[in-house]
């Protein structure tokens, strides 16, 4: 029996990001097809089946789709077929399985895309291009600095 991997989502206006948290995950496969539909399926660490399918909210382009595995989840950049901002991730209106969730490290309204992180560069696709993931724990984590030296204490 296969289970469903935990899924984050974002969007701009021209991708959708789904991150498919799955550490040290095999024999992955993700296939997009033109009409929206995201299909993925992979090995866990211990041979368990991990399939996922979506039918999503608007078209794509599967030749814009890219993926970038890393050592504890699988990132895809889906390419929408028109320009703009989807009302959901989901074609169906009914509310998503629990195991899809938004990412809110990675959300943009549409009023802040044009000042918005580096998600929104046009030169993204150096990010998806079968480079190892190096990520840290404290990847995502805000830099904060040492209240007690700004004050000069």
């Amino acid at each position: 029996m296969s289970r469903n991997p935990e899924v984050l989502w974002a969007q701009r206006s021209d991708k959708v990001y789904l991150t498919v948290a799955l550490p040290d995950a095999k024999d992955i496969s993700v296939k997009c097809e033109p009409q929206g539909k995201f299909s993925f399926s992979a090995r866990g660490v211990q041979g368990e089946s991990f399939d996922l399918s979506l039918e999503l909210y608007g078209a794509i382009v599967p030749e814009g789709c890219k993926t970038k595995v890393g050592l504890r989840n699988i990132l895809c950049a889906i390419q929408k077929e028109q320009k703009g901002w989807w009302k959901r991730l989901l074609k169906s209106e009914e509310k998503p399985a629990p195991h899809i969730k938004v990412d809110w490290n990675k959300w943009c309204d549409e009023d802040e895309e044009e000042s918005s992180s580096d998600l929104a560069s046009d030169n993204d696709d150096a990010a998806y291009v079968g480079q190892d993931d190096e990520s840290s724990d404290d990847e995502g984590m805000l830099y904060l600095p040492d209240l007690e030296k700004a004050r000069g204490n």
